[in-house]
């Protein structure tokens, strides 16, 4: 007999933060890993926004906050929204939730009911599928390798709905893959939405700032689904503000009314310092961000050249956020023997992970998460000397296999 609910047992815990807790581990006993696991900047929290945090505790921002944000928090997304992406919202269009995860997560149980299929291209973020199994409905992925530079297209979209498809979640910059939607491919695909107007589209555009390929098209640029678009958004990554955990949500006022209803009964409000210093991130100087950007364009090259040096792996050039999405279907079947002496056997990405991990110490997370056994993800959100390091052994490792 077991006291937990047929809802917690059918959901699956996250595979990045469990790679993290094993390199933890071994790092707590000596060994020195080098961690390509978690989607994290390296860098500190600007000193601009940390200095309105200090503020806000000063000035005593230190209460509860209102559920959907601060009236001067909510302006400053608005007015953000308008300035970098010309859309207009207004501040009743939007939610402060506890990172943009609450935001997503928060849309799905409002508008998701028992049985509804929500569309989830792959390789996507696991977390996704998680959060819809978590609604009640059934997440269906839809599979675009790295041929197509890991995007579906309108025909493969097309296919995937059914009467019951009630929901499409998509990722531009993508985690895990980098990939980033182009205008005309966001038009074929906003096309085949148009024919079915009860699906609801949650576009994840966390990522924004960290799109290499051009300016970013945002999905709410297409009017013609604006009636039923979420947009979520946050500060972590491009702030690297991943530790106040603040995020929000734009979209029409009865979802996000109805997001709100669930927040009230869930969390409440989020953090009032982090809402500060978000509001600082949002108005503030624009110049830590850009050097960071700079930083990840450099490390995008340098990772990907390397990468591509080793024998067996397929590794495409990423268009955005810190991320490469690695095939390394060619290394299965290969067998190797832990420490404890037993025979293992490569049968895709989340195995080839744990053998490098052991063998060359370096923490990757594979492709299973994400929909994708074939495939791991490396974050190059680190130091080029650690990149160079870890790489090597990766090399190493493969060759040894």
């Amino acid at each position: 007999m077991t006291l937990l609910s047929k809802r917690v047992q059918s959901l699956s815990p996250s595979a990045t933060f469990a790679m993290l807790q094993k390199a933890n581990e071994l790092k707590a006993a000596g060994v020195d890993v080098i961690s390509f696991s978690v989607g994290e900047p390296d860098f500190d929290t600007p000193d601009s926004i940390k200095a309105a945090a200090c503020k806000a505790i000063e000035e005593n921002y230190t209460k509860y906050s209102p559920t959907p944000g601060y009236p001067w928090l909510k302006k400053a997304i608005c007015e953000k929204l308008k300035r970098e992406n010309g859309l207009d919202y207004t501040p009743a269009q939007i939610c402060v939730s506890t990172g943009s995860k609450q935001a997503l997560c928060n849309t799905l149980l409002a508008v998701v009911d028992d049985g509804d299929e929500v569309l989830t291209p792959t390789p996507c973020w696991g977390s996704y599928q998680q959060m819809v199994i978590l609604a009640g409905g059934t997440p269906v992925e839809i599979f675009g390798g790295i041929e197509n530079d890991y995007k579906i297209t309108a025909a493969q979209l097309e296919a995937a709905i059914t009467p019951r498809t009630k929901a499409l979640m998509i990722c531009s910059p993508s985690n895990p893959t980098g990939a980033v939607y182009s205008r005309e491919e966001l038009s074929a695909l906003v096309e085949v939405l148009e024919k079915h107007p009860r699906i609801v589209v949650l576009s994840d555009e966390v990522y924004e700032h960290l799109d290499y390929s051009g300016k970013f098209v945002s999905l709410g640029s297409f009017s013609q689904l604006r009636e039923r678009l979420v947009i979520t958004n946050g500060v972590s990554k491009a702030y690297a503000m991943t530790g106040w955990r603040l995020g929000y949500m734009a979209g029409p006022e009865a979802i996000v009314k109805a997001c709100q209803k669930i927040q009230d009964q869930y969390t409440s409000g989020a953090c009032s310092v982090s809402q500060k210093a978000a509001e600082a991130a949002l108005n503030g100087p624009k110049d830590d961000l850009v050097k960071m950007r700079e930083a990840y364009i450099r490390r995008r090259e340098l990772v990907t050249r390397l990468l591509r040096e080793i024998p067996g792996l397929e590794v495409n050039f990423p268009d955005g956020a810190f991320y490469s999405f690695i095939k390394c279907a060619s290394f299965n079947g290969r067998k190797w023997t832990n420490a404890a002496g037993e025979e293992k056997v490569i049968r895709g990405g989340d195995d080839l992970v744990m053998y490098l991990l052991e063998k060359a110490h370096v923490a990757s997370v594979g492709g299973g998460f994400f929909g994708a056994p074939d495939y791991f993800r490396i974050s190059y959100a680190t130091s080029d000397e650690c990149i160079i390091e870890g790489v090597a052994r990766i090399k190493k490792a493969l060759a040894e296999l």
